[in-house]
Formats: structure tokens, sequence, C-alpha cells
């Protein structure tokens, strides 16, 4: 009877270490292994970096506790260390011992950290951070070689160069109001004949527009011959006041704007003619004409307006925001809807003193050339401004090394060896792809002009990293 009782009595331990050993295989891999009275002694040199809860929920603590249920947690020690490197490998020791952990972060790149190893709302485990892989400085941020090749990093030197912003407007083609001229009388006249009637007509300085009888002029011929015989024949008369009389003749026919053709006819012929070819005072194109054949006109009376249209005013409208970039010698680029692939060459001559209320825009003149005549006064012009072409070269980076905020505005400096600063900068214009920087950086240093959102990226979590790792201040 005791000998059976022995047989059952070892068969039942039998059975309890074997369901003990499968239970021990089938242990969840990469936990630590179950705390038994084997273990125990092994386990008296090793050294215990954590206690995990004993029903394999993400809880863990740094001393020893227990459940709710009052169950101990389960030490965790150093060689059991889950790993989360790729593909299951701890970290190598190097020749001064292992890699230290530091803490651990947010597998999304949340600025949230932990002591001890844990898991996300989604499951996900914290990524270790290795003594070594966190910011060398408060300054500057590091990024591994390999990250900086897959990104397509790229750096640019920070130069000199003139800031050039293209200012578009439109325009209007208008009379260069300097080259106006009008045609009229000092003096009451019949027009007699016409030789420009039509408006339009191209004419040339000193050709005859119309023939006029005027009385006044008639009187003033007559004066002249007068004080010519007088001076000729010596009638007792002194010589000076002789010269005085004929010089009076002269100036009154200059006084009426005879040509002094017909005084030089008057004086060498001694006639007096009854009509007077009024000749045209400049080149231009009739652009308004006020006569007919036949008509009165009076003294001040407004007869022709020729305009030379050699030369041509455009009149752009700027926007407000744009005026301070137009300045008194800008170059500007004019197109006509008309011919399109034909630009013309400009300069700002002046910048009208108001404002449109309507539009928010002010006038800004520009001189154009128009020695062919295909610009025809109306005509619609887009007008391009080369802002900034005049002025002096200034420090610049390209418009992408700029991370801007709103508020802040930051360049990524290179430092070398996969360092980068991130350094607030005060920008100044902008133009042709760059941005002036007025201060922040100095010239010859590199910055980061492509894939700048990686680096701020990683910048900004090792900031925020920081500041969660920092000790709280005693109060």
């Amino acid at each position: 009877m005791r000998r059976l009782g022995g047989v059952i009595l070892l068969a039942l331990g039998v059975t309890a270490g074997a369901a003990g050993g499968y239970w021990y295989a089938r242990w969840p891999a990469g936990m630590p292994a179950p705390v038994t009275p084997e273990t125990t002694a092994a386990g008296a040199e090793r050294k215990v970096l954590y206690y995990r809860d004993p029903s394999g929920a993400p809880y863990w603590s740094a001393e020893s506790k227990k459940d709710a249920d009052g169950r101990d947690y389960l030490p965790v020690y150093e060689d059991e260390e889950i790993s989360f490197e790729p593909g299951g490998k701890k970290p190598t020791a190097t020749a001064a011992g292992p890699r230290r952990i530091l803490y651990y972060r947010n597998p999304m790149g949340l600025p949230d950290t932990s002591p001890v190893p844990k898991k996300d709302w989604m499951g996900m485990d914290y990524i270790p951070v290795y003594e070594g892989d966190e910011q060398d400085d408060g300054k500057t941020v590091k990024v591994s070689l390999d990250k900086i090749q897959r990104s397509g990093v790229r750096t640019e030197a920070v130069e000199s160069r003139a800031i050039m912003r293209p200012v578009r407007a439109v325009g209007t083609v208008m009379h260069d109001e300097s080259r106006l001229t009008i045609v009229t009388m000092r003096s009451d006249g019949f027009v007699e004949d016409l030789f420009v009637s039509r408006t339009g007509q191209h004419v040339h300085a000193g050709e005859p527009l119309f023939r006029v009888y005027s009385a006044d002029i008639q009187r003033a011929q007559v004066d002249l011959l007068v004080a010519m015989g007088t001076a000729q024949r010596g009638s007792g008369v002194p010589a000076s006041d002789a010269n005085r009389n004929l010089e009076g003749a002269m100036q009154r026919l200059r006084n009426l704007a005879v040509p002094e053709s017909r005084i030089r006819e008057v004086r060498e012929k001694g006639i007096n003619p009854r009509t007077l070819d009024w000749p045209a005072p400049a080149t231009g194109d009739v652009i308004e004409k006020k006569i007919i054949n036949g008509q009165r006109v009076q003294a001040g009376q407004e007869l022709y307006r020729i305009a030379d249209h050699g030369h041509l005013w455009v009149i752009a409208d700027v926007a407000e925001s744009d005026l301070p970039a137009i300045k008194i010698g800008t170059r500007a680029t004019v197109t006509v809807r008309a011919y399109p692939a034909q630009p013309i060459a400009g300069e700002v001559t002046f910048i009208y003193p108001e404002l449109r209320m309507e539009t928010r825009t002010a006038r800004v003149r520009i001189e154009i050339p128009n020695p062919d005549g295909r610009l025809k006064v109306d005509m619609y012009a887009d007008v391009v401004f080369q802002a900034g072409a005049s002025e002096e070269p200034a420090i610049a980076v390209p418009a992408s090394a700029v991370i801007d905020s709103g508020t802040r505005q930051v360049v990524l400096v290179a430092k070398g060896e996969g360092r980068f600063e991130p350094r607030a900068v005060k920008l100044g214009r902008r133009g042709d792809g760059y941005v002036e920087v007025l201060d922040g950086i100095s010239k010859g240093e590199e910055v980061v002009t492509a894939a700048t959102f990686l680096i701020d990226a990683e910048s900004n979590l090792r900031a925020a990293l920081q500041a969660f790792t920092q000790p709280e201040a005693p109060k």
C-alpha cells in the first residue's frame, strides 16, 4: 500500500514538472521569464532594471510593488531587457562598455517620454534614446548622415546679391504732355486758305498750316516800313532815335508772333504783303483741328493741337502695397497687347502724389520711345517694374531656406558632420527667389535649402524631449 502511494506521488510530481516545463516553454518570446526558486538564486547576481505588471499589462515600476489583486510585480533583469532595435538586436557595446539608455520617446514623435519602456495608446513600443544620440548642445541638432542622404538635404553658401523683385501693373499709353503744342494767333484775322485740313495729318516744323489776313499785322508791317524810311532819309531825326523806332517796329511784329522770315522779307524788299502763311511751330501729328476755311479767328483761340508721338507716356496703376518698391529711375518693361512679343524698355520719371480711392492704386509715369509710331495713345499695356535692380547688393538666402511660423523666421545653419543650428533671423526684401537677411547670419555660412522640414522636426522633437526630461525646479 505504501509502495502504491509512493508511485502515485512520483507520477504526480513528474506530471507537474512536465506541465511546468511546458508552461515555461510557452512563455511569450521577448518577455522576462517568471521568477522561480531555481531562477532566484541565479538572479541574485543580476541587476534588476525595473518591475513589470504580473498580468502582462503595459505597467512598470522602478521599485517592487503589488498590483490591484495583491500580486507582486515581476523583476526584469538587465540581460532580459526587450530589444527595440530592428531585427531584435540589442545595443552593441563599445570599448567603454554598453550604451546607456537615457529615456524612451514616443514612437509617433509626440513630446512624450518615459524613463522605462512603455506602449502608447495604439500598443506601439516607445523607442529608446541612447547616450550619444541626444542633442549635442542647447543650440545644434544632429542628424545621421544616411538620413541626410535619403532625405535630399542640400545646403548653399550665404552670399551678397541684388534683390530684384518684379512688380506687375497695368497701364495706359498716353501723350507726352511735354511734347504737345497748341497753334493760336495773337491777333484777330480771317482764314483764306487751309493747307492742313484733316485731323491726324503729320506736319513738320515750319510748314504752312493756313493762310490768314490780319489787320493788326498789316499795321505793324506799315510801321516797320515807315521806320525804315525815316532811318534812311535822315530827316532831322537823330540816328539813335531812328534806330529805336526801327527796333520798336520789328518788336511789334515779333509780339504778334510773325515769323522772322516775314520780317526779313519786309525789310529786304520794302513790301507790305496782305496775307501771311502761318507756319507749324512743331513737328508731329495734328490731334485736334478747330479751324475751317473762311473762318474768322480771334486772338488766343486754339486752332490746332499738335502732338509729337516719338516719345510717349505709360501711366501705370501700382497697388499701394507695391509702392515702396518703386522709385524715380526704376527700370520698367512695357508690353502692349497689340505687340506681345516686342517689349519696350522704359524708366519711371514721376510718381503722382495721390492715390485713387476706388482702387487704392497710385499712378506711376513711365517714358518710352516710339520711333516707328507703332504705339497708339490709349493702348493697354502690361508693365513689369524691376524693383531693386539699382540698389546695393545685400546678404540673402534662398526663400526655401526660411522656416516661417508667422511670428518667427528661422534658418538652419549647417555646422558639418550632420550637425545643424536653428537660428532666428530678421528678414527684409524678397525677390527673384531670395530673401534679404538683415540680422542673424553672416556671409559665407552654409544654410539648408532643401528638406528643411526634416531637420526642423528633429530639432523640435529634441527640444521638447529635453524640456520633458529636465528636472523641475524646486519651489
